[in-house]
């Protein structure tokens, strides 16, 4: 198991290394930028969407449910403030009054 883990994080530093090292010959060009520029919102919105409204019984999209409340209330507060810090103290915050 410790060299499934270890093969794994060589593989995750040699691909990173590729992109972020800037003796190495490997460039992008502006369509890979600007397809790669959809990697961190899809990989973000895979990670919340199932915490949100996926739960043991089903879909949940009940008001009642903390995790969409304050998942609403953070879009908004992003919406309005583009500050990420504020946006994250009142999601969680709510999350937890709500919890």
């Amino acid at each position: 198991m410790m060299t499934i883990i270890l093969l794994m994080a060589c593989i995750t530093f040699c691909t990173r290394y590729l992109f972020l090292h800037r003796d190495l010959p490997f460039k992008v060009g502006p369509k890979m930028q600007q397809f790669l520029s959809f990697s961190a919102p899809a990989v973000l919105t895979a990670i919340w969407v199932p915490i949100v409204f996926v739960t043991d019984k089903g879909i949940n999209l009940d008001w009642q449910n903390p995790y969409l409340s304050a998942a609403i209330a953070a879009i908004i507060i992003a919406y309005k403030t583009h500050n990420i810090y504020y946006t994250t103290l009142v999601g969680m915050g709510l999350f937890l009054i709500l919890n």
